[in-house]
């Protein structure tokens, strides 16, 4: 049995620009959000048998918190408008390449 290593090298190269891009775009449309005043904000869960993530007064500070970041975004109207477009077009970036990596293994098996 013989390993082919430069096939190796290859699926390992296109293994990790792939996920360097999708964390990058994520990240990037993570900050744009932000910008765009629109920071993500996930309410807690509760589980039957779990404790809860946060609690009332934990979520209310930091709803007021982030109210507060926003009110102080130096950005205009449009700028956040941009920002907004951008960061999806980021999130849609890293749809398409998981999708496409998804493709990739089902039409080639």
């Amino acid at each position: 049995m013989s390993i082919d290593w430069e096939a190796f090298l290859h699926v390992f190269i296109a293994a990790l620009v792939g996920a360097a891009t999708v964390v990058t775009f994520y990240a990037l449309g993570l900050r744009l959000l932000v910008r765009g005043g629109r920071p993500p904000l996930v309410a807690p869960v509760e589980f039957t048998d779990a404790i809860t993530v946060l609690t009332d007064k934990q979520r209310r500070r930091a709803e007021k918190a982030v109210a507060k970041a926003a009110a102080r975004n130096p950005l205009s109207a449009g700028q956040k408008r941009l920002a907004l477009l951008g960061a999806y077009a980021c999130f849609a970036v890293c749809a398409a390449a998981v999708l496409g990596a998804l493709l990739l293994i089902l039409l080639r098996h």
